[in-house]
């Protein structure tokens, strides 16, 4: 039986692979397993049609152990893990599939502290879930109870606006994307807080648009709007708002590559990063590591997956670290990825610098690079295909020691993922093209 669990809590398509008869189980387990059958939990979403069913049967899980169940309602991931992480709860579970479509849905579970949980403890939930009868119920005067809970997230909104106003950002013009999703609500509220102009697009949810062609996984639109409006910088945020992707005025994407670079580089040369060290993927480009290098950095590379980044965080001592495609963690000021705290700390560094984005980021030159996912029934079998494993040799064969070639199943959906990297641009995209072609043809 596959694990339930990937690299960010058990997602897929909403009602078909996840059901909420899984999302019941799951609330029972952490009833079970973190809160002892007692306390209490906090629950949020993001803005899918499908999450006030899994809110609901995670909510009658964990009632049915004697375990109250807070629900804070909309909100960003981070600020779900704020809030978990404040001391109240036993625990925390986010409804979202993060920067999947709106058909997708997922369930991730945090500890006291705001954390991800470690495998092996999802180890121990995904047992309790196929066993969940064996767990029993209580009587009607040991029920836990649902609390609307959407007042709490006000002190989410006051620690990031603290944040916020420390930033003297009055003059710039941000155009923000909120990706139809849970960031829309809070974000623009905090950024107001630098003093900077804020234009926000992409922040009507209807259950069914969140990130439909916009966002941080589809900037195109944000970098058009920011360079007809002539604004100095435009964020998009993802669904969950946990990822950030930059543009700068003149509407060319900054990735979280040159983000991570940006930020790293300010503080090596003010002597704030911890251990002088950046923890990044094994998918972050070869350009960063060069640039982070060269200016006395050290770069620890980690697992893809943002749990694992701040894992590796932890046991390098660093304070930043994160991936391209946007989750940052800047350890003074979150557990986990936070795109708002993220777009805090860029306009920082352009306030202080004096300096427009592009300028930040011409600093980091990135090598050529492709990923390409390809959707296939069989994602965990592909280095058992014989012609697929010899395409990746030839292809690596043709960039030489220049040039790498990662593939691995996606932890978040039913694909496989192909990078590849390379001085020629022209190259790495026809060997991106050809490797996905083969993986499409042999794992279908």
């Amino acid at each position: 039986m596959a694990r339930l669990f990937g690299t960010d809590g058990i997602r897929g398509v909403a009602n078909v692979d996840l059901r909420p008869t899984i999302a019941y189980a799951l609330g029972r387990a952490v009833a079970h397993r973190l809160a002892g059958g007692r306390g209490s939990i906090v629950v949020g979403q993001d803005t899918r049609r499908s999450c006030d069913l899994f809110v609901a049967a995670i909510t009658a899980g964990a009632a049915s152990l004697g375990t109250d169940v807070h629900r804070v309602g909309v909100v960003p991931t981070p600020a779900l893990a704020f809030l978990a992480g404040a001391g109240e709860f036993e625990a925390g579970i986010m409804v979202s599939a993060s920067h999947n479509p709106a058909s997708d849905n997922g369930l991730k579970v945090l500890d006291r502290d705001g954390l991800k949980l470690d495998d092996a403890v999802e180890d121990e939930l995904e047992q309790l879930i196929w066993r969940t009868e064996e767990l029993g119920g209580v009587g009607n005067d040991e029920l836990g109870i649902a609390i609307d809970a959407r007042h709490r997230v006000a002190a989410y909104v006051d620690d990031r606006t603290r944040l916020a106003s420390a930033v003297q950002a009055a003059g710039l013009r941000i155009v923000l994307d909120a990706a139809n999703g849970s960031g829309g609500e809070v974000a623009p509220t905090i950024l107001e807080a630098t003093g900077a102009a804020v234009e926000v697009i992409n922040a009507a949810p209807d259950g069914m648009n969140i990130n439909l062609g916009c966002g941080a996984t589809d900037p195109a639109g944000l970098a058009r709007v920011v360079a007809e409006r002539g604004a100095d910088v435009g964020f998009a945020l993802d669904g969950d708002a946990d990822r950030l992707i930059a543009v700068d005025a003149s509407g060319r994407v900054v990735d979280g590559d040159q983000v991570l670079g940006i930020l790293a580089l300010e503080r090596l040369a003010h002597g704030t990063l911890e251990g002088r060290t950046l923890v990044v993927s094994v998918l972050s480009n070869g350009g960063l590591q060069r640039t982070v290098e060269a200016a006395g950095g050290v770069i620890v590379q980690t697992p893809v997956g943002d749990k694992y980044i701040l894992e590796g965080m932890q046991v390098a001592g660093a304070g930043l670290g994160g991936e391209k495609s946007g989750h940052v963690i800047i350890r003074e000021r979150t557990t986990t990825g936070d795109g708002i705290v993220t777009a805090l700390e860029v306009l920082r560094v352009m306030t202080r610098a004096g300096r427009p984005l592009a300028d930040l980021a011409a600093a980091i030159p990135l090598l050529p690079q492709q990923q390409r996912a390809v959707r296939v029934r069989h994602k965990d079998q592909w280095e058992g295909d014989p012609v697929l494993r010899q395409a990746i040799r030839d292809a690596e064969a043709r960039l030489g020691e220049a040039g790498r070639i990662l593939v691995r199943p996606s932890g978040t959906e039913p694909a496989l993922r192909v990078m590849v990297e390379g001085p020629d641009a022209a190259v790495v995209a026809e060997l991106a093209d050809v490797l996905a072609a083969v993986a499409s043809e042999r794992l279908h």
